[in-house]
C-alpha cells in the first residue's frame, strides 16, 4: 500500500505527488497510532477544562495578561515533565530489572485505579487539586511566578498520576529502531499537543469556567476517567498477553 506526500514546488511549476514507500506508510501510521494513545490518556488524567476552573479561582485576582503569562509557564514546565516521564521513565525501571511486560501490567493497574477512583469520586479529585493549589491563592499576585514549576506543575496540573501514565505509555514502546522512531515522535508531538491544550484552557480559563459550569466540569471528568479506564486496562493487557503465551507455549512444550 503506497500513500501519497505534499506536491513540491519546482521551478517549473507544481511537480507530480511522490508516493511514500510502504515502509514509510507503516512509520506514519505508527506516529500516528502513537499519537492517538498518548493524548487522550493525557487529556485525560490532566483534565485541563476541570483544571482551568481551580486554576481561574486560584489565580483570581491577576489580569488576563498575567494569567495568560503564568498560563504559558505553566505549560513549559508541563512539557518538560511528560516528555521526561515518557522518554526515560520505562528505562529508568528497567535499569532496576524489571521487564517491560511487568512495567505495562504494574502501569495499566495503576492507571485503571486511578481511573475509577476519578469515575467514582470525582469531587475527591477536585477537592485534592484545591488543596495543592492552594499556596498559589494564598500567595500576592507579584510573587505568583515563582509559583509556576510548584504547585501549579506539580503537582496540580502534571503530579503522580500524570508520570504514571506517561511511564505507563513509554512501555508501550515497539521494538525496533524505526519503529522506536515513529512512536517517541507520535508521543512527543501528543505531549506539545497536550501542552498547548494546557496553555489554551488556563489562559481562557474564566471564560471556560462560566461555560462549563459546575455541572460540565463533573460530566467532562467523568468521561475523561471512562476514557482514562480503557486505556489502563488496555496497557495492562498489552502486558498480560505475552506473559500468558510464554506461559501457554513453555507448558506445552514441557
Amino acid at each position: 500500500m503506497t500513500v501519497f506526500g505534499r506536491g513540491c514546488f519546482a521551478p517549473g511549476g507544481w511537480r507530480a505527488r511522490v508516493p511514500l514507500s510502504g515502509g514509510g506508510a507503516k512509520m506514519f501510521g505508527q506516529a500516528f497510532g502513537a499519537f492517538l494513545l498518548a493524548f487522550p490518556a493525557l487529556f485525560s488524567i490532566i483534565n485541563p477544562p476541570g483544571g482551568a476552573i481551580i486554576f481561574n479561582e486560584v489565580t483570581s485576582a491577576l489580569t488576563h495578561a498575567q494569567r495568560t503569562s503564568l498560563a504559558r509557564r505553566v505549560a513549559v514546565y508541563s512539557t518538560f515533565v511528560m516528555l521526561g516521564a515518557l522518554l526515560l521513565g520505562s528505562y529508568v525501571l528497567s535499569f532496576f530489572g524489571i521487564s517491560l511486560d511487568a512495567l505495562r501490567i504494574a502501569g495499566g493497574i495503576v492507571v485503571a485505579a486511578r481511573a475509577y477512583e476519578m469515575l467514582s469520586s470525582p469531587d475527591n479529585t477536585t477537592a485534592r487539586k484545591q488543596r495543592e493549589a492552594q499556596p498559589v491563592e494564598d500567595a500576592a499576585p507579584q510573587n505568583l511566578g515563582g509559583f509556576a514549576f510548584f504547585p501549579l506543575t506539580l503537582p496540580f496540573t502534571t503530579g503522580p498520576g500524570t508520570i504514571a501514565v506517561a511511564i505507563s505509555l513509554g512501555t508501550a514502546r515497539p521494538n525496533g529502531l524505526a519503529g522506536l522512531g515513529a512512536f517517541y515522535a507520535g508521543a512527543t508531538i501528543a505531549v506539545l499537543a497536550m501542552s498547548l491544550t494546557i496553555w489554551a484552557s488556563y489562559s481562557a480559563a474564566d471564560r471556560l469556567a462560566a461555560f462549563l459550569g459546575e455541572t460540565g466540569r463533573v460530566a467532562v471528568a467523568r468521561l475523561a476517567a471512562f476514557l482514562l479506564l480503557g486505556i489502563g486496562v488496555q496497557i495492562a493487557l498489552n502486558g498480560i498477553v505475552p506473559v500468558l503465551h510464554t506461559a501457554m507455549h513453555g507448558a506445552l512444550g514441557s
